[in-house]
């Protein structure tokens, strides 16, 4: 046995520290200093929060090949991030209650974090409550809301309700609504239509409970209430992918899921055509939509609607059969259900009072004012 080579001292016995003194002030003669400045005087003295915008190895993973955010973008999505998300419940619930429970470091990442063996990208991370990271910051379109909400707002909300659900647990209930129907390994093969008609408001939902009850909170909040009426009707809707296997049922990671057909031939069965498929995105939509005979991409159920009424103009079409034995219609408002009532019951907190804020907020938010009181610092 080797005896340890540890010896007790007083600090009378230490000398002068190897490691200099650094003052968490900002160098006022810094190009960010004015930023800095804000940062403090916004997110660290009031919440305790380390904003980080220069990436640190310490605070990335090294499994991914990460780069920092830019200077402009770092500083756009911090004054958007106060404004969106810390200004949003304050206004509803007061300072001090994101001053509680809020995360204790935010970090942000340039790059996405992508993940090759399930060709996903990661978003965001919540660490233990503590810690939350946003990634792709250096693809940020201001002009886009939907784009700010796919990317940032919506995983905030997504990772600020993990942190409140870790606090204090939602209702084992929300659980048993969707049992035997979440798939952490193939959720990524799944579209938002035939998830919808499963009961989960986007395929990552249907991974897990957790992950659902996030995602439930976080699309309720983000969504207009034209996009959330998209999902509800793609819920009561039948879904196929057209072949010999039994409707709903997944076999292939690459099949589209439709929700209509027609018959090429109407007097010959076997020219049926299946149409209307989902998708989360397209390639300039950052919101969920139905991909039409040309590629037509429609993000309302009015354009839905109106889109089949041209159709049947010179085909005789028909809806899929529903036959999943699911209402996901229903479950999905019974989850929004769960949710709300978990806010008024845990937090003291309106659901729709925090959705109408958020969903003013989006609207009204201007990026040159916010960008003004930065450049006020002194």
């Amino acid at each position: 046995m080797v005896a340890p080579l540890f010896a007790a001292c007083s600090s009378d016995d230490l000398g002068p520290t190897i490691f200099p003194e650094v003052s968490d002030e900002p160098d006022p003669s810094s190009y960010t200093y004015k930023f800095d400045k804000w940062l403090n005087n916004n997110f660290r003295d009031i919440y305790n929060v380390d904003f980080k915008y220069l990436m640190e190895d310490v605070e990335a993973d090294m499994n991914y090949n990460l780069v920092p955010a830019t200077y402009d973008n770092a500083r756009d999505l911090a004054l958007l991030t106060k404004y969106l998300w810390y200004d949003s419940y304050k206004e509803l619930a007061g300072e001090d209650f994101i001053k509680s429970y809020g995360p204790r470091i935010l970090h942000l990442v340039g790059s996405p974090a992508y993940n090759p063996q399930t060709g996903t990208e990661t978003l965001g991370l919540a660490e233990g409550g503590l810690k939350v990271t946003l990634f792709k910051v250096n693809e940020m379109d201001l002009d886009d809301i939907n784009m700010l909400n796919e990317y940032y707002f919506r995983t905030m909300h997504h990772e600020f309700g993990h942190i409140l659900h870790q606090t204090k647990s939602y209702p084992t209930d929300f659980n048993l609504l969707s049992t035997g129907r979440y798939d952490d390994s193939a959720w990524q093969s799944r579209q938002p239509g035939y998830v919808a008609s499963l009961g989960f408001v986007t395929p990552y939902a249907s991974s897990q409970a957790r992950e659902d009850f996030a995602e439930t909170i976080a699309n309720y909040l983000t969504r207009t209430p034209d996009q959330m009426d998209l999902i509800l009707w793609m819920a009561q809707r039948g879904w196929t992918t057209g072949s010999d296997k039994a409707d709903g049922e997944l076999e292939d990671e690459n099949a589209n899921y439709f929700c209509y057909y027609f018959y090429d031939d109407p007097s010959d069965v076997k020219t049926q055509h299946y149409f209307l498929y989902s998708q989360e995105q397209d390639y300039k939509n950052y919101r969920v939509g139905l991909v039409g005979l040309k590629g037509e991409y429609l993000t309302t159920v009015e354009e839905v609607e109106a889109y089949l009424e041209k159709v049947s103009e010179t085909h005789e079409i028909f809806a899929v059969e529903d036959k999943d034995n699911v209402n996901g219609y229903d479950i999905i408002l019974q989850k929004q259900s769960i949710a709300r009532n978990w806010f008024a019951d845990q937090w003291k907190i309106s659901f729709d009072g925090l959705r109408d804020i958020v969903q003013r907020r989006q609207q009204d938010f201007d990026i040159n004012a916010l960008r003004d009181e930065i450049n006020a610092i002194q």
